[in-house]
């Protein structure tokens, strides 16, 4: 027979801290286990089916030694009747982890992963349309007009949403309001994914309801079939002469705004936002930061000398550094510049357009590489190409963006025929 351990008390427990495993007796195999820092906990050491293991009882003096002694006796009483005392304890771990995500509402769920990622977003307006996807249409429900009402999800746990919820909230929306509801799916998606990594859904073989690929696709209609895309309004190069010539006998802000837009090919915001600490005027660059550009990263703008003129013909207004302030001191509103282009052309055209205007004249009537004008558009290039570049091709742009201002300017003369003869890479 083994040696049976000498039974200690409380107070001569209390007493030992050398490094160690020191057996207290009374229930064999309980073990005070000292380590080298000082810290102290009990293991219950059993052999369980031919198997040594240790099993953790708490640590002391928070457990103390009858209690100690108490849960040692009842594991060793589970092993005597063949049962496993540490996987049953895993066991109901896992069941607990379980139930609490069962107990985690999709609104919360929501919630948890807007918090999460609010700061990513580049605009107040992307914070409300998650919210309004999120917690209007897909926690709530929403009045869709004549297609009834979808059913919210907000107050089921993450685990028990299938695919009659998904099909439930979404068949209401899609044939009348498809971006909304395709956006919908796509922010629930990433939701519940956030939630399985979480461990708030713990289901053997999940999969979210909300996939598209291998799955809803299968039940609903591709969302272009029913809602094709549409391109932003733009004007043929060859019809931009007599907005250019309106446009220059304009006066004010927003006039002068949308034409360094179209001189740069720029968007919107980009020009609205733009500040004199932006721009080097010697070096004829304006240097765009991160968080102004759709891709978030600087872009360099190579400005060419009819840009420079209009920028030393702004007036500079004291109190901001804005290139185009607003009435109210703010950046100049979207509104008055998509206005004014919206006038002078009739309504052909939107600001955004014009930068597919530029394209198409950079793809049709020049022979510029299609990397130089992809850049000069800030789109990221991708695959292996886009990995290993790290330039910006500024000075490779610049005399693509001297050509466009003078293709304009031409553009201006009744005299000058609407289209720009083909231009070789200059540099």
């Amino acid at each position: 027979m083994p040696k049976k351990a000498k039974e200690l008390g409380a107070l001569q427990v209390s007493t030992i801290t050398e490094p160690g495993l020191h057996a207290v007796g009374e229930v064999a195999g309980l073990c005070l286990q000292v380590e080298p820092t000082g810290g102290r906990s009990w293991v219950l050491r059993v052999m369980v089916a031919g198997k040594r293991r240790a099993i953790g009882l708490g640590g002391y003096p928070d457990v103390k030694l009858a209690e100690a002694r108490t849960k040692a006796r009842a594991f060793r009483d589970a092993i005597d009747e063949g049962r496993d005392p540490a996987e049953e304890r895993r066991a109901a771990k896992a069941r607990l982890l379980a139930e609490a995500g069962r107990l985690l509402t999709f609104e919360q769920a929501c919630l948890d992963y807007m918090a999460a990622h609010e700061k990513t977003w580049k605009h107040p307006a992307h914070a409300q349309a998650w919210k309004h996807t999120l917690l209007t249409i897909a926690c709530k429900g929403m009045k869709c007009g004549d297609a009834g009402n979808a059913l919210g999800l907000g107050k089921l746990a993450v685990g028990d949403i299938e695919t009659t919820h998904v099909m439930n909230l979404l068949r209401p929306l899609w044939a009348t309001k498809t971006e909304t509801a395709q956006r919908t799916r796509q922010r629930c998606e990433a939701v519940l994914n956030a939630a399985k990594a979480a461990g708030s859904i713990r289901a053997p073989g999940w999969h979210n309801p909300f996939r598209w690929k291998g799955h809803l696709d299968a039940l609903l209609a591709k969302p272009r079939k029913l809602a094709p895309i549409q391109h932003q309004k733009a004007l043929p190069a060859d019809d931009t002469a007599g907005f250019m010539a309106a446009l220059r006998d304009r006066k004010g802000s927003a006039a002068r705004a949308l034409e360094m837009l179209i001189l740069t090919a720029s968007r919107s915001n980009e020009v609205r936002g733009a500040r004199w600490s932006e721009i080097d005027l010697g070096a004829k660059v304006w240097t765009v930061p991160a968080a102004r550009m759709k891709g978030g990263k600087e872009h360099r703008v190579p400005l060419s000398d009819v840009a420079i003129k209009l920028l030393n013909a702004l007036p500079r207004i004291g109190g901001t550094d804005l290139l185009f302030p607003g009435p109210t001191g703010k950046p100049l509103s979207d509104v008055a510049v998509s206005k004014l282009c919206g006038e002078l052309s009739d309504k052909r055209c939107v600001p955004h357009g014009w930068r597919s205007t530029f394209r198409d004249w950079a793809g049709d009537a020049t022979s510029y590489p299609r990397e130089v004008a992809e850049a000069a558009l800030a789109h990221v290039v991708g695959g292996v190409e886009g990995a290993y570049r790290r330039g910006d091709a500024v000075e490779r742009r610049r005399p693509l963006m001297t050509d466009w201002a003078a293709f304009l300017a031409r553009s201006v003369r009744s005299d000058a025929p609407n289209v720009t003869p083909l231009h070789g890479q200059r540099g």
